[in-house]
């Protein structure tokens, strides 16, 4: 009888330690995924150096679903790129294409004889900043309605990065469990009792 109450308690501390043993595996998964991201965010100097096109406001360069791969440098962003940009109260980032700069320098002095005020723009010698306005290339208009009330263009801290490469369609993943949280839910339960339950 003895010898049927020690099997019975070495195989429940067996499956404890398998359990436990599994648990820190998908642990070291997730903090493995984590130190990644943040490698790329350093690498690329970028927040998101990743991100899935969300909308059909690119086509037809870039389709709803394609993955961008971002990278943010100090030079100035020019007409032409294709940069992922926030706006103050959206919490979804957007996809599109400069199509103005505005090169910013105030210089105050006076106009004609009255001795007002004018306001010259240009390019800011000292920190060449410049504020872009942005366009889908579906889209009939420029994105000034898209941006925060009274906001006439971005400025460098909206933008996330330049667009440097993209993979077509991959990320129909995202917008799948995005759009139907359930999949999601079942998607993750399955790969949590896959790891647990497996044996090696």
């Amino acid at each position: 009888m003895d010898w049927i109450g020690e099997t019975v308690d070495s195989i429940k501390s067996l499956q404890i330690r398998q359990v436990l043993t599994q648990a820190v595996s998908l642990g070291m998964i997730v903090t493995s995924a984590l130190i990644i991201w943040k490698a790329l965010m350093c690498v690329t100097g970028s927040e998101s150096p990743v991100v899935v096109v969300l909308s059909g406001s690119m086509e037809p360069g870039f389709k709803r679903g394609d993955i961008l791969f971002l990278h943010m440098s100090k030079e100035p962003i020019r007409a032409g790129e294709i940069v992922v940009f926030n706006v103050d109260g959206r919490e979804i980032p957007i996809v599109h294409r400069v199509i103005k700069n505005q090169f910013i320098k105030i210089t105050w002095g006076p106009v004609s004889s009255n001795h007002k005020l004018f306001l010259q723009v240009h390019e800011r010698e000292d920190t060449g900043e410049v504020d872009v306005l942005t366009k889908g290339d579906n889209n009939y208009g420029d994105d000034r309605l898209l941006y925060a009330h009274g906001q006439l263009w971005l400025q460098r801290h909206h933008i996330m990065g330049r667009a440097v490469g993209f993979l077509p369609y991959v990320g129909w993943v995202t917008i799948i469990m995005t759009e139907k949280p359930i999949i999601k839910y079942i998607l993750i339960g399955a790969l949590g009792l896959l790891v647990i339950t497996s044996k090696d």
